[in-house]
């Protein structure tokens, strides 16, 4: 069990190629949803110097230009001069379309109970996970919560042009150290950022860069917070000196490759399966949004200080075929009780998620589209875009059903 440690976590900016390609993946997923709520959808990227590459099996009726996509999405992001650019970049595409399945075109919004049961897990063995814990106001770890934090205020520096050298593709790590299981103070924190090539020698010395990242990022993302860094927080901007040029002109990226980044910065357990380029009937995507939706309503019901949720899938089978619960000894009432409530007021059917999310028309309702904003900064803890499993409005019944045990 935890107890005095440090922990660190790290976010990158949605330039960065891992998350690039997660984006461009999840806007083609969007733009496939948004003509086709009932599309079928599997969406790979991978990119590097000035390629990019998809591999896309679908089920649709939507016609989507994916290369365009592609191109838009980076233009989008920021990369508008060379070497990689959306105008500049040859964009290889594998495509396989599949036949439409009725099967698979059904609306779970008029389906039966009897029916949602009907529609299982297919093709997947999946372990799903969700963690929430006291220590942030979203109930996320704490050194994740930060670190994203300060990839979005690097993201907004450079999109306000307060710092005008700053290229899309950053790095954010923040340590925590803990005292009996508590965060107790900032250990550390460290940020890596690419100059535009245009920006080469705009910046006088390392003194100034430093001092800039201090007062525009660092500063202004703790402001807020209740622990702050102090006198021996060891803070590393730029450790490895000055990088011009950025982005897959660099390293390569791949979709999927940034788990921890997008759940729990390894704080928690988490799937081993890509959350990105996957339509919503894909459990172990929605598997992971399930878990975190009970994991953070019995957090926010005050009972526990820190929940796990585990979900196990098998092939042909709807409910899951086990439900963990893991509060590491900060339980008010037993993990078997957890288990029974989790079992009585949540729902982990593959359908019964797809419509009390109502994941297969958010791209269409939400403007600039829905998953494709999950692909940065993280698919869980986000306050800033009301998730549908990010809602506490279980809190009441699960306080009621604990008081009447």
């Amino acid at each position: 069990m935890r107890k005095d440690f440090i922990f660190t976590s790290e976010s990158v900016t949605e330039g960065h190629p891992d998350k690039l390609c997660d984006q461009i993946s999840d806007a083609i997923v969007d733009r496939f949803l948004q003509q086709d709520a009932y599309s079928s959808v599997i969406a790979e990227c991978a990119v590097s110097q000035s390629i990019v590459f998809i591999a896309l099996v679908f089920s649709s009726t939507a016609l989507v230009d994916v290369a365009n996509v592609a191109r838009n999405t980076i233009n989008q992001i920021g990369y508008d001069e060379a070497p990689f650019s959306g105008r500049s970049c040859t964009a290889l595409t594998i495509v396989k379309e599949l036949p439409l399945s009725e099967e698979l075109r059904f609306d779970e919004a008029k389906l039966t109970e009897e029916e949602i049961d009907r529609i299982t897990v297919k093709n997947s063995q999946v372990n799903a996970f969700g963690f929430a814990c006291r220590q942030s106001p979203a109930l996320m770890p704490l050194p994740i919560w930060l670190a994203h934090k300060l990839a979005r205020r690097l993201t907004s520096a450079r999109l306000r042009k307060l710092l005008p050298y700053l290229a899309p593709d950053g790095k954010t790590q923040v340590g925590v150290e803990y005292e009996n299981n508590r965060p107790k103070r900032i250990y550390s924190i460290a940020i890596q950022f690419c100059q535009k090539d245009s920006a080469a020698g705009c910046i006088l010395n390392t003194k100034q860069m430093q001092n800039d990242i201090r007062e525009v990022v660092i500063d202004p993302s703790f402001r807020e917070e209740a622990i702050r860094p102090d006198k021996r927080t060891k803070i590393f901007i730029q450790p490895n000196a000055e990088i011009i040029g950025c982005g897959p002109a660099v390293h390569s990226g791949l979709t999927g490759r940034k788990n921890a980044i997008d759940t729990y910065g390894e704080y928690a357990r988490h799937s081993g399966a890509a959350l990105s380029g996957k339509d919503p009937r894909r459990i172990d995507r929605i598997g992971a949004y399930a878990a975190r939706y009970a994991a953070k309503n019995i957090v926010a019901a005050g009972i526990a200080e820190e929940c796990e949720v585990q979900l196990s899938y098998s092939m042909n089978l709807s409910k899951p075929i086990s439900i963990q619960a893991e509060t590491f000894g900060t339980g008010k009432v037993t993990e078997a009780v957890i288990v029974d409530l989790l079992k009585k007021y949540f729902d982990f059917r593959p359908a019964g998620i797809m419509r009390q999310f109502n994941l297969r028309h958010l791209p269409r309702i939400i403007k600039g589209g829905f998953y494709r904003k999950l692909a940065a900064y993280g698919h869980v803890g986000r306050m800033e875009i009301g998730l549908p499993w990010e809602l506490t409005d279980k809190v009441r019944m699960l306080k009621d059903a604990v008081a009447h045990k």
